[in-house]
């Protein structure tokens, strides 16, 4: 005698596993391994998949990646500043760490900051023309990464450590290094575009100016208090001011577009607040970019 068939339904995932439970959402019969509690019964695996694709990620209030947390972006400029201070050491010797410059705290130059600090145009002793004017353009850039002795680099990454990863955690990766990077050629222009073409300068100081002012920016958007970040600023201003051989123009320079770049990022509201960023920004880059090929037109004429 055959027995008749069950009509007991079947895990569709496990055929072999008979269930009365079925997901909420597609309505498939699930065994009690598939199940994943959901707010309204149970979801099946595919479904629970599916409707993670369909989330939208965290964002920050400035509409940046939550993975700003994890101040990545802050760890590698400090990273990256610190090797090449680490080359500076091993090209430039014990005086490429400190001794000299100013009142004898700052260290000598080296063979990579004379090829990477900003210089409009100089005659080297072997007869060569070196300087952005020249065309060595990626000085505005690589001299935000080299210093001048191991004070100059530990004041520089101390402020990285402490404004960076705020900053970073408030506009996430992406926008964040969008800043960092053009506050400091912002900064590194306006020293190219002020200073004399012969005068070099170099160190992360003009992407710094920038992150002072950015949280100061991004406080008031927030309505935070901002009185301490006031004070650094003031105190900043007054070192810049009063110690010989600091590059005036490239702390300025970098405070200015790192103002207004933080203000870009903090003031665009939806609709497209992403597009409207990115917009802000290119339009300062490029602001930047003519005042340095004038500057380079000016020098060559």
């Amino acid at each position: 005698m055959s027995e008749a068939p069950s009509t007991t339904p079947v895990c569709y995932r496990h055929p072999s596993r008979e269930t009365m439970l079925s997901c909420s959402r597609c309505d498939r019969p699930i065994c009690t391994d598939c199940m994943n509690e959901a707010t309204v019964g149970h979801q099946c695996p595919d479904c629970v998949k599916e409707g993670r694709r369909g989330q939208r990620s965290a964002r920050t209030a400035f509409g940046g990646s939550r993975a700003g947390q994890l101040g990545y972006v802050t760890t590698a400029i400090i990273v990256v500043n610190s090797l090449v201070m680490v080359g500076s050491a091993i090209l430039g010797g014990p005086s490429a760490i400190f001794g000299g410059g100013s009142w004898g705290l700052l260290g000598s130059g080296t063979p990579i900051t004379d090829f990477g600090e900003v210089l409009g145009i100089a005659l080297y002793p072997n007869g060569e023309l070196h300087g952005v004017a020249t065309g060595e353009w990626y000085r505005l850039v690589t001299a935000m990464f080299l210093h001048y002795g191991i004070l100059h680099l530990l004041l520089n990454m101390m402020l990285v450590a402490q404004l960076g990863r705020y900053l970073e955690s408030q506009l996430g990766p992406l926008r964040f290094a969008a800043l960092y990077m053009l506050a400091g050629i912002g900064g590194n222009v306006t020293a190219y575009v002020v200073q004399a073409p012969n005068q070099p300068s170099a160190g992360a100081s003009t992407a710094t100016f920038g992150l002072i002012i950015a949280v100061i920016v991004i406080n008031r958007k927030l309505m935070r208090d901002s009185s301490s970040m006031t004070s650094m600023l003031i105190l900043n201003l007054i070192f810049t001011f009063t110690i010989p051989n600091i590059s005036i123009a490239g702390h300025l320079g970098g405070l200015l577009v790192g103002g207004a770049g933080a203000a870009v990022m903090a003031y665009a509201n939806q609709p497209k607040r992403s597009t409207k960023q990115a917009i802000g920004c290119s339009v300062i880059l490029l602001l930047i970019v003519v005042a340095a090929m004038l500057r380079t037109s000016f020098i060559l004429n």
